[in-house]
């Protein structure tokens, strides 16, 4: 009998656990790798389809919130600069801003394992993939970046990177960031 209450409590207990672990991953929805493809297949317009209500606005830039978020972000936003060269715009999400030294690095070199080999299927039905480097923060430096290319063969997404920086932003001050954005290669003239 007491054998018996033992694998009742243990069962019970399993499927609690089990339940407790399913609500907590489908209470923060839809996943970073999840949102990360969405963000990138809406740069081919710009980002208008994620963008929100406007944030701010001065004659360099005007900034939105971003109706589409990545787990874990504090928040999200898109730039879009007043640039009669470019008018292409920058998604931006904060994954931490505080003065947990390690935690900082922590979340930076998480959020560079997530972006790093994350697909996306775009429209033509390409499969592409972010690949990149991690960089190693210096001590020397107060900030370090890490770029992911998308090896994808639509023209569009030729220049299209995800950039993952850590900054020391002063007194003791650290935050996270993620960028989405068209970035020439620092070799190209």
């Amino acid at each position: 009998m007491r054998k018996i209450n033992l694998m009742v409590l243990a069962l019970l207990f399993i499927t609690f656990s089990l339940n407790a672990q399913f609500i907590k991953k489908t209470a923060t929805g839809p996943s970073f790798t999840d949102n990360l493809a969405l963000i990138t297949k809406d740069f081919q317009n710009n980002f208008y389809q994620i963008q929100a209500g406007q944030i701010e606005s001065n004659e360099d830039m005007d900034v939105y919130n971003s109706s589409v978020l990545l787990a874990g972000s504090a928040h999200c936003v898109i730039y879009r600069f007043s640039s009669k060269n470019d008018t292409s715009a920058c998604w931006q999400g904060i994954m931490y801003n505080g003065e947990n030294a390690k935690e900082a690095l922590k979340i930076y070199k998480n959020t560079c394992k997530l972006v790093d080999k994350c697909r996306v299927i775009l429209n033509s039905n390409e499969n592409s993939i972010f690949k990149g480097k991690i960089e190693e923060p210096d001590t020397n430096l107060r900030f370090v970046s890490s770029i992911f290319r998308l090896n994808s063969k639509d023209a569009i997404y030729e220049h299209f990177c995800a950039e993952v920086e850590l900054l020391n932003t002063g007194f003791e001050q650290w935050e996270v960031r993620i960028n989405l954005q068209n970035k020439r290669d620092d070799t190209e003239k």
